[in-house]
């Protein structure tokens, strides 16, 4: 192995095919952030970087820098997410949560809790074992909240209120807003206490604990619409995933 190399774990979040048997690939690191990777020959089914070089796979990745890419000389899968792929539901939220996340480039102790965040947000997918639309409104929020868009959610901006049946949430502002301030302000609340409490805990719990809540489908409702708005909003840019897993998970 050269010594100008380097040994990193990442995660695939695309492939883009060329040539006949290599592929470029945007890979999620914990310390470069999102780089663009070359893997020579690696549509080959007999080349050893065929397995871990696929899409949504965590791989360690040994790279030898270049001046516009990073080039992959060898790689060895840590895990693959093999029930993503068994829906569409679960395939097309999954591209969608990896477009975001290159979308966002965190760098970093950012890029690091990104990819910690991604990879339990895939496991969930290829398990089946947590609604779909939780962990879209899960990584939405905690991703935007990661990457420097915390919303202020301890309580009300005017009258400091802590709880209520409803709440405002300013998309654009990121404050919370109480029902009796909301309808001064000519706001129409778009959360509910259920889907106000799942907020505060994605939001602000530990990493482990962030799919550990109770919520309703009436609240899921809510706090999936608002997570939504919320991180598209502060995106710069539109997804283009994100019209066909509207079309597959409305």
């Amino acid at each position: 192995m050269q010594m100008d190399t380097i040994v990193i774990p990442g995660l695939v979040l695309k492939e883009t095919r060329y040539k006949e048997s290599d592929r470029i690939l945007t890979i999620l690191t914990p310390e470069l952030g999102v780089i663009s990777a070359s893997a020579q020959s690696s549509l080959r089914l007999k080349n050893k970087l065929f397995s871990a070089c696929g899409l949504f796979c965590y791989s360690e990745f040994v790279l030898l820098p270049g001046r516009n890419m990073y080039t992959i000389r060898e790689a060895e899968v840590r895990n693959v997410f093999h029930g993503i792929s068994s829906t569409i539901e679960g395939m097309s939220l999954a591209m969608y949560l990896a477009e975001m996340a290159a979308a966002l480039s965190p760098t970093g102790e950012e890029a690091a809790k990104e990819l910690r965040l991604l990879l339990n947000c895939l496991y969930m997918i290829s398990e089946g074992k947590t609604d779909l639309h939780v962990v879209k409104a899960v990584f939405e929020l905690r991703t935007m909240s990661e990457c420097g868009f915390l919303p202020q959610l301890v309580c009300c901006k005017i009258c400091e209120k802590y709880d209520g049946p409803a709440f405002y949430l300013d998309p654009q502002e990121g404050i919370l807003l109480c029902e009796d301030c909301a309808k001064k302000a000519g706001k129409i609340c778009n959360l509910d206490m259920g889907a106000l409490y799942a907020l505060r805990h994605i939001c602000l719990v530990e990493d482990k604990k962030i799919f550990a809540f109770k919520i309703s489908v009436g609240s899921l409702a809510k706090l999936s619409a608002v997570a939504e708005r919320y991180a598209l909003t502060h995106l710069d840019k539109p997804l283009k995933s994100y019209d066909f897993l509207k079309s597959v998970l409305p």
